[in-house]
C-alpha cells in the first residue's frame, strides 16, 4: 500500500520538471531542424529562380520572334 503513495509522490514530484523540459523542447530548435529548415528554403529559393529564368527565357525568344 504505501508504494503506491511513493510512486504518486514522485510523479508528482517529477511533473514540473517534466514540464519544464517539454516547454524548453518546443521552445528551442536543434541544429538539425536549423538545418532542415534552411535547406527547405534555399531550394524554394532555387525552385523559383529557376521558374522566373524560364519565363525571361520564354519571354526573349518571344521578343526575339517578334511577336
Amino acid at each position: 500500500m504505501l508504494g503506491g503513495c511513493v510512486s504518486t509522490a514522485v510523479a508528482v514530484v517529477k511533473a514540473p520538471f517534466q514540464v519544464a523540459g517539454w516547454t524548453a523542447d518546443k521552445l528551442t530548435t536543434s541544429q538539425s531542424e536549423a538545418d532542415e529548415k534552411r535547406g527547405r528554403k534555399e531550394r524554394k529559393l532555387d525552385e523559383e529562380r529557376a521558374k522566373q529564368e524560364r519565363k525571361d527565357e520564354k519571354a526573349a525568344r518571344k521578343a526575339a520572334r517578334g511577336d
